[in-house]
């Protein structure tokens, strides 16, 4: 594939909700600019940027998969992007490395959730935005139901660009407002026709409102326009241009990508109007500075994606701004500061690697071994450092425990883990320590379980998924007071530690120890082994053997023998003190609670309350965020969280996100307390 100019190249991310066809769309695309010689099928496995072994197996993608075609002189990188919100890490890396995002909409459904978020994220960057209506072929399709759809939620910037003429109750034809032509299809032949539609007023209304949406763009084309003058296709052009590229204008296409009826008039829109790459700005010294993309400027480039593969190595994915990345460059990370070693340079092609001289200013390809960089990096010179904007990385709201089916497999497990978490940073591996398990976090369940299937065929260890134990604490509520008196003759020398320690509740983050000792009962040079001897034990509670903590321990008398009293002596003397005391005091568990705000829709904020309520959480108050959405900010204990990440995304049909941050401990109610308890004792 040879290198393009950046005016010449068009990346192009497609998203939208899952299972509405993008796969099949961007398969039609590939064929249909001659990338590939046949049309794969999802549920065949065979498709182009479903090449995962997990996504042939779930006839779903879970990640993003790049392949580029050459296409009307022009190069297109198109990045196929998972809908699936357990797999919005890789939507969130097409966003990122394209400045187009065609999102795809089911004829037959409707717009979805998935495609309004793909919608709203893309605008976050400033990026045109296509829908396309796919599954025109199925025989419930109804595009003017979705395409009422999409202007119902998103107004008159929405503009029908190609439609489907219908005649007989069935599409006939597909209209381009640009051509001013009509075409039919069988797969991906095309040829002109001339057919009358069902209802000629709806469809002349349509091609009114797709030249007014052009003409509005321009000044001059809005005076050709109501002046009576029709508008050229150069004219059409020229209006598209402006309204995709400043987001005045959003084209929608009706098509199959399943037949491929269509999916040439897209690939002709993306290479004609598209906008091509275009200038960022990036931070050096602290200032910003804007990078245009330049083959000749100074380097800069962003690693979108990473692919951890124990076989191949580590392969990164790079979007170049500015300059160009070849076989002499010296690759240095302004995230880390160090130098790496420069690897081999491709073009991806879903899972083929394409060899390459270079990848210039625009253009998308990886590196092959570039081991320090990691998503979210920047590539430049040391010479003129910056730093480029990251990946919008969605925030891991839901844990399970990873458990080795095989003992002696956790060196295995965090080895794993570790490199899959770099591949995905929406995964988050560590051990809590207090609970000595082993957590990974993510988006939702389906990550965690494909994460779990690729830890077994990448790294070869078997493991199961399990709620998390919480890590719960216990305390004192009353003051008390009690002896420990530890003696032992053996002959020789023998044992002797004689304790009276009074214990209270105090506001502290362990054990407060003082001593209140007079007349030398026991000696200065033993408080430090009785000090010891209470941390040891309240490593370990008297209820469900959970950690300690708000205890004020006062050594106030005792007794000690001048041959026989040893620390060891004064150090088991407390501990029998310690548990005596602390089993009269009125001990109690203490649960973990959290603080958590919830971001969900309007009509959906009374469902989520009750749920809150339902968790033992209390609301502390609601706050409008705008677009229709509530901010609920509440407390809840962390033992009711493990499914609220589920609840969030069905209550709200995946509108919703939370972030949780540890408040404080509680006093947990007791008939939780006792069942806590009584599953210690099973342990």
């Amino acid at each position: 594939m040879k290198n393009y100019e950046s005016k010449d190249i068009r990346n192009v991310a497609v998203t939208g909700h899952a299972s509405k066809g993008k796969t099949t769309l961007t398969e039609a695309m590939l064929y249909i600019a001659g990338a590939t010689e046949r049309m794969g099928k999802v549920a065949d496995g065979n498709t182009v940027t479903d090449y995962d072994a997990e996504e042939r197996k779930r006839t779903l993608s879970t990640s993003s998969a790049v392949a580029p075609v050459e296409y009307n002189s022009k190069k297109i990188n198109f990045i196929d992007t998972p809908g699936l919100f357990d797999f919005a890490e890789g939507a969130a890396e097409g966003i990122r490395a394209a400045e187009t995002a065609v999102i795809v909409v089911s004829a037959r459904s409707g717009l979805a959730v998935g495609s309004e978020k793909a919608f709203k994220n893309a605008g976050s960057r400033g990026m045109a935005r296509i829908f396309v209506a796919s599954k025109m072929d199925d025989e419930r399709a109804d595009f003017y139901k979705s395409f009422n759809g999409m202007v119902a939620k998103f107004g008159t910037m929405v503009c029908p660009v190609v439609v489907p003429v219908i005649a007989d109750g069935k599409v006939a034809a597909y209209y381009s407002m640009i051509d001013d032509t009509t075409y039919s299809y069988n797969g991906t032949n095309v040829a002109f026709v001339d057919v009358e539609p069902d209802d000629p007023a709806r469809f002349e209304a349509i091609k009114e409102v797709f030249n007014e949406a052009v003409a509005g763009t321009d000044e001059e084309l809005m005076e050709k326009y109501f002046g009576g003058e029709e508008l050229s296709r150069d004219d059409k052009i020229k209006g598209l241009k402006i309204g995709v590229a400043d987001g005045s204008i959003i084209p929608v296409f009706a098509l199959s990508g399943l037949t491929g009826e269509a999916c040439d008039l897209l690939l002709d829109f993306i290479a004609e109007v598209c906008p091509a790459p275009k200038s960022e700005y990036a931070i050096s010294n602290d200032e910003p500075v804007e990078l245009v993309p330049d083959a000749n400027g100074p380097l800069a480039a962003v690693c979108f994606k990473t692919v951890a593969d124990p076989f191949i190595g580590k392969l990164s994915f790079f979007k170049v701004i500015s300059g160009k990345i070849t076989a002499s460059t010296v690759p240095y990370n302004a995230n880390t500061g160090k130098e790496e070693k420069m690897g081999k340079i491709v073009n991806m092609f879903g899972a083929k690697q394409l060899e390459a001289d270079e990848i210039t200013a625009g253009d998308i390809g990886a590196i092959v071994k570039l081991s320090g960089f990691s998503t979210g990096d920047t590539l430049c010179s040391s010479a003129k450092a910056v730093k480029l904007d990251g990946v919008a990385t969605p925030q891991p709201t839901y844990a399970m425990a990873v458990k080795a089916v095989k003992k002696g497999d956790e060196e295995k497990i965090a080895n794993g883990l570790t490199r899959l978490s770099e591949e995905d940073p929406s995964l988050e591996f560590y051990t809590n320590h207090e609970t000595h398990q082993q957590i990974i976090k993510g988006l939702g369940e389906q990550q965690l379980d494909v994460t779990a299937s690729r830890l077994k065929a990448k790294f070869s260890v078997d493991v199961t998924l399990s709620v998390p134990k919480v890590a719960y604490r216990e305390t004192i509520t009353m003051k008390v007071s009690a002896q420990g008196r530890h003696k032992k003759q053996s002959g020789g020398h023998g044992q002797f530690g004689d304790v009276f320690i009074e214990f209270e509740p105090f506001d502290c983050e362990k054990l407060e120890f003082s001593e209140r000792v007079v007349g030398g009962s026991v000696p200065k040079n033993f408080f430090p082994a009785v000090e010891k001897g209470l941390n040891e034990c309240m490593e370990k509670g008297v209820l469900a053997g959970y950690p300690m903590v708000g205890i004020k321990a006062t050594l106030y008398d005792g007794s000690y023998h001048p041959v026989d009293s040893s620390e060891m002596s004064f150090k088991m003397a407390a501990s029998i003190a310690f548990k005596e005391g602390v089993s009269k005091a009125m001990p109690i568990i203490l649960e973990p609670v959290s603080t958590v705000r919830a971001l969900c829709n309007e009509d959906a904020m009374g469902d989520i309350i009750g749920d809150i309520n339902k968790r033992r959480g209390r609301v502390l108050g609601m706050t409008p965020v705008g677009d229709g959405m509530q901010e609920i900010l509440c407390e809840v204990p962390d033992a009711e969280m493990a499914t609220f990440s589920t609840s969030m995304r069905q209550i709200t049909q995946g509108r919703g996100s939370f972030e949780a941050e540890f408040a404080r401990y509680e006093r947990c109610p007791e008939h939780i307390a006792q069942k806590i308890i009584a599953e210690s004792r099973q342990d």
